[in-house]
């Protein structure tokens, strides 16, 4: 449907109409438009109601560097895009990314997306901070040892973790993360449910406090069955030669029935291995991976997988956001949230034991 713009007598019809226009067209002073504008609770609703017809007549659009420049708000959130690493399948953060902007946006924000040099994780960050290009940032990698939220907490440059602050507890920013051991639990259960014993775990190196906090999920559903997982646990790089690899070697010397893994990318290796051998998944061998990707909705015959609820995740980290920028900055504890199990027919039971 077009909307037609009122044409303002005496003015250009390609000239932009300005705050003067409404306030005359309105009939109200400069200041209470721009009350409309910025502070709309200070008006009274058929004052604000008249002023917003006025603005929908002419179609006035506010100066919002203008605006910036008087309130020190470039409502931009700065979040650092990385490459997707070769020889995986997940692409996760695309997800994330199309969630985040959908929800900022609906608060009233934009995501600036910036790249940063793959042997530096700091690169980007002191442009933007120096510019005051952005409000605040969003960080996504908490891996032990990277330094981005120490140098912004340094800095006083409000920032949200998607995950945890694995190498400080004490940390006070907020963070968003997802509960891999409940997923890993979830998953390893699910597996126990159909009768599998002898359930594998493919999972990243030790120094990943994330791949750990998954495996924890596996032995802790295994131990409170009372099955032992001595032999059965491989860790590995997180790529699909990896996940063909180490699923291998298992199958030679542990003969598990099933396994876990810590991404979809290891599962897609364990499919390699199987196939390879003349196994089919699900029917002999149960494979479960970790991200619910894309990959795994549509390889035959699907892989079950934990899935992350990055919409919920989206929305903590902007309402987490929105508390840091306020007047004054309110922070909340942590949010954890409980991912959930995406079955599909690489761990049916059809045809186990028999």
């Amino acid at each position: 449907m077009e909307v037609e713009v009122a044409r303002i007598p005496g003015r250009s019809p390609t000239a932009p109409p300005t705050l003067a226009d409404v306030a005359e067209r309105a009939g109200v002073s400069r200041q209470t438009v721009s009350n409309a504008v910025n502070n709309p609770d200070l008006l009274r609703s058929d004052t604000l109601l008249r002023v917003q017809e006025a603005i929908e007549e002419l179609g006035y659009l506010p100066n919002r560097a203008a605006r910036n420049l008087r309130t020190r708000a470039s409502h931009l959130v700065g979040l650092r895009i990385n490459p997707v690493q070769e020889g995986t399948a997940s692409a996760i953060m695309d997800r994330f990314v199309h969630s985040l902007v959908e929800t900022s946006r609906e608060a009233g924000k934009h995501v600036l997306l910036f790249a940063g040099d793959p042997l530096d994780p700091l690169a980007g960050y002191d442009d933007l901070l120096r510019s005051t290009a952005v409000d605040a940032f969003v960080v996504t990698d908490t891996y032990l040892g990277n330094p981005q939220a120490t140098w912004l907490g340094a800095r006083r440059a409000p920032f949200v973790a998607f995950g945890r602050p694995w190498d400080n507890p004490a940390a006070s920013h907020p963070w968003v993360d997802v509960d891999g051991a409940a997923g890993c639990d979830l998953a390893t259960t699910h597996l126990l449910d159909q009768g599998h014993e002898r359930v594998a775990w493919i999972g990243w190196r030790k120094d990943s406090w994330i791949g750990e906090d998954r495996r924890s999920g596996w032995t802790r559903a295994m131990r409170e069955r009372g099955l032992a997982t001595t032999g059965l646990a491989s860790r590995v790089e997180d790529t699909v030669a990896s996940g063909r690899g180490a699923s291998a070697v298992l199958l030679d010397e542990a003969r598990p029935t099933a396994f876990v893994c810590a991404s979809d990318t290891l599962a897609m290796g364990v499919l390699h291995t199987l196939a390879e051998r003349g196994l089919v998944a699900g029917r002999d061998v149960a494979v479960v991976g970790f991200d619910d990707s894309q990959v795994a909705q549509v390889v035959p015959p699907g892989l079950t997988s934990v899935r992350q609820p990055l919409e919920q995740v989206a929305v903590e980290v902007v309402k987490a956001l929105e508390g840091l920028l306020a007047h004054p900055p309110a922070v909340g504890p942590g949010v954890l949230l409980t991912p959930t199990l995406a079955v599909r027919g690489s761990s049916s039971a059809v045809g186990f034991g028999s």
